[in-house]
């Protein structure tokens, strides 16, 4: 737990079940431009990552910048890989994200990428997910697929 390899990744007191999600250095993007973020491993073998919409994360219908559910789909896939397979997620890269909007996001309500392992190899992770908003998960957002590879070992 704790910090590992740039990432904060801890139980949050606050919100029990719940690790934070951090980049250990505040001046970068996720903690920059996303806020608070916390993570968690659910009952199906998914991976929730949580934030926060503000103001700051509006386009101008008032609604939740297309940009920052697309941030929000990216950083997921780390989130997932940390959370499920206990992989390096500081040393992975993004090599593919195809998303899908279906609906717009809304501020002041928490907004969650439910991510899940399609297949892990060697070199890459394959996910897919959906970003959802409301109690049981109806508001559909967006949903998507990505492909990570794994740190190269240099």
């Amino acid at each position: 737990m704790g910090e590992t390899k740039g990432f904060i990744y801890e139980p949050d007191p606050a919100n029990p079940g719940w690790h934070r999600w951090e980049l250990a250095d505040e001046t970068r993007f996720n903690a920059q431009t996303m806020g608070k973020m916390l993570v968690r491993a659910e009952a199906d073998g998914r991976c929730r990552l949580r934030m926060f919409p503000e103001l700051k994360h509006s386009n101008l219908l008032d609604m939740v910048h297309g940009a920052v559910t697309l941030a929000l789909i990216d950083i997921s896939l780390f989130a997932a890989m940390r959370t499920l397979l206990e992989g390096d997620a500081a040393g992975s890269v993004t090599l593919e994200l195809s998303s899908q909007f279906i609906g717009a996001g809304k501020l002041e309500r928490p907004l969650d990428a439910l991510v899940e392992v399609m297949r892990e190899t060697r070199k890459l992770v394959f996910m897919r997910g959906t970003v959802v908003q409301s109690e049981d998960d109806s508001h559909l957002v967006a949903s998507f697929s990505g492909i990570v590879r794994k740190p190269s070992g240099k």
